[in-house]
């Protein structure tokens, strides 16, 4: 009997073909919207690409140009910071749940909270550095806003060293240990090295992840009108002058708030590329 007159066959080749067709029309509808949200923003932000946009800082109510130098640096220090402080924690971190995750329960914990931390919504994180350094200091700061986003970073490098470190073959391990290399070295010099880029991987998606956030810096950073590099000062950020200008009346705020979200939108976007490219690797056999 020829097979593709089986019932059973021609329902299972049906099956296949109305999941593949539903597959490639939702990927064409992310993709047809994702090409529109990025020509939306080429359309009314390349216009307000001019070099003013870059020094001169933001204008007053009702004033005429300006630009977003203190935004752009505000934003460049406090995601600065945070990956500083962010990158070297998530990685001890994730070293620590790979390699002692299953023999005590400070990891399973460790574990169980970063995995809330991942879901927890920015804005609680916002109101928790607001209620633990605003409040205690009574004013606005860049490291108050470069706290909430270190906490909002770590667990997304945690959880991509973990899991990269947990790809590595036993053997490539095992090997180590047989000619006497210690644990710590096993796990710095050899696990950590086959990874080593997914877990920048990890730590570009963290940043990625971190520069457009807007809900925690309404309770930390807040902004400011001026330009400002003492990050012990209320600090202009590209999320919240976007954010504060795009719900204006004035045209040329607008326009601001179209080029910022340009900046934004193609910094993550290029971000996310570099981690997909450059940064691939394969896990050795």
């Amino acid at each position: 009997m020829n097979p593709r007159m089986n019932p059973v066959y021609r329902r299972r080749l049906w099956t296949h073909r109305i999941g593949i067709a539903m597959s490639v029309a939702a990927m064409s509808v992310g993709v047809i919207v994702l090409l529109w949200i990025l020509a939306t923003l080429l359309i009314n932000g390349l216009a307000a690409l001019t070099p003013a946009l870059f020094t001169e800082t933001t204008p007053a109510p009702g004033s005429e140009g300006g630009g977003l130098m203190n935004a752009i640096v505000g934003s460049l220090l406090m995601v600065g910071l945070s990956t500083l402080v962010s990158t070297p924690i998530g990685i001890l971190a994730g070293i620590y749940l790979a390699e002692y995750g299953e023999e005590n329960k400070v990891a399973a914990v460790t574990r169980f909270v970063t995995d809330i931390m991942l879901s927890a919504p920015s804005i609680v994180i916002g109101l928790f550095v607001y209620a633990l350094y605003v409040a205690n200091v009574n004013h606005f700061s860049g490291y108050a806003g470069s706290l909430a986003l270190t906490l909002i970073a770590v667990p997304v490098v945690v959880r991509t060293t973990d899991n990269m470190l947990r790809l590595v073959p036993n053997s490539l391990l095992e090997a180590a240990f047989a000619l006497g290399a210690p644990r710590w070295k096993v796990a710095t010099l050899v696990r950590l090295r086959a990874v080593k880029a997914g877990v920048v991987t990890g730590v570009l998606l963290a940043v990625a992840r971190v520069t457009g956030e807007t809900a925690p810096l309404l309770f930390t950073a807040l902004s400011n009108q001026f330009f400002n590099a003492d990050m012990n000062k209320p600090m202009a950020n590209l999320p919240y002058v976007i954010y504060q200008f795009a719900m204006s009346p004035y045209d040329n705020w607008r326009d601001l708030a179209w080029a910022g979200a340009l900046l934004v939108t193609f910094s993550v976007l290029a971000l996310n590329i570099l981690s997909r490219t450059v940064f691939s690797q394969k896990i050795p056999n």
